[in-house]
């Protein structure tokens, strides 16, 4: 009992830490805000004699605007997971090779994204079509914050051009669904009853030549009364697969437990297989017009190759601030 008290006290001691650390940094963005908006009042002052110190006006003008954007994104992202590592799975729907086209375009248009925040990238699953475009493909986004941007991305994403697999030149509407979870951190540890899973071995496929796994170190585990399916083949070994695999599952099945309110796991039941499967949250449309369009905030973007190249900081905001 001893030991027991004294790994919980450690983890919440830690977590105390934590939390102390990330107040501080708060507090610490705020007074430099304060700073900057009083060093541009004397400059503004300063500046009706003076064009150079206009200009000088100007630039710390913009400067404090995007500090003050940055300091109030991080204040919405106040979510038990927000700081977290994110897991995002892209899934084509309806639409054959469009739509698996469309999943690998969207797999670009995150990895952009990811760079320019400089999170880190890792594909922990992914299956890509013979005849083009990918299957799925599940991603490990390493940053801070990065769930609590991602999250935003949670949905059916749908999109509008003139197909280059039809040759009448036809317009084609496609779909492709990204679901995203945390990364539990730690030793996480959720009641999950093991007569209740179904963990399945294969062999991972590789690169071709050295790169080409030779065990049947691939896991993907099914969680029976959901339906839930994960798996991960990218990991060293059959071992961290499975860990993996596990974390991501927990991850889902603690999400589900949350929206359908539920204490215990072993209270969920039903389909979740496509739990993200629904109306689209966003459409990109390529012909007739250019346009990206999110439908719960209803912010609009008409250059779309920009959105496609990791743009997507509008969006993102926008949601934060809708769901504050």
């Amino acid at each position: 009992m001893l030991e027991a008290n004294f790994w919980d006290d450690n983890e919440n001691a830690q977590k105390i830490i934590q939390q102390t650390n990330y107040l501080k940094e708060r507090k610490s963005s705020v007074e430099k805000l304060k700073d900057d908006y009083e060093d541009l009042l004397v400059s503004v002052e300063l500046a009706a004699d003076d064009m150079d110190m206009f200009k000088e006006s100007m630039i710390l003008s913009k400067k404090l605007k995007k500090e003050l954007e940055k300091v109030t994104l991080g204040i919405l992202l106040s979510g038990e997971y927000d700081r977290n590592n994110a897991v995002l799975t892209i899934h084509p729907g309806v639409g054959g090779k469009d739509a698996q086209d469309w999943a690998d375009m969207l797999l670009r248009m995150y990895t952009r994204w990811a760079e320019s925040k400089d999170f880190k990238v890792k594909t922990l699953d992914y299956m890509k079509d013979t005849e083009g475009g990918i299957k799925w493909v599940t991603l490990q986004i390493i940053g801070s914050n990065a769930y609590g941007y991602l999250k935003a991305e949670k949905g059916v994403h749908r999109l509008i051009r003139l197909s280059p697999f039809d040759s009448s030149g036809k317009r084609h509407t496609s779909f492709a669904s990204i679901e995203v979870v945390p990364e539990l951190e730690g030793e996480v540890e959720i009641n999950i009853n093991p007569a209740n899973l179904r963990i399945d071995t294969f062999r991972a496929s590789g690169a071709g030549g050295q790169h080409v796994n030779t065990t049947d170190s691939a896991i993907r585990i099914t969680h029976i009364p959901t339906g839930i399916v994960v798996q991960c083949q990218n990991q060293r070994s059959q071992h961290s697969n499975k860990e993996t695999a596990m974390k991501m599952l927990m991850a889902k099945l603690i999400a589900i437990r949350e929206v359908e309110h539920k204490e215990k796991i072993e209270d969920l039941k039903g389909d979740y297989g496509q739990i993200t499967w629904g109306s689209q949250i966003r459409t990109y449309v390529f012909h007739p017009y250019t346009m990206v369009k999110d439908h719960r905030t209803n912010t609009e973007i008409g250059n779309i190759q920009q959105v496609m190249d990791g743009d997507l900081d509008p969006f993102i905001n926008d949601y934060l601030k809708e769901n504050a």
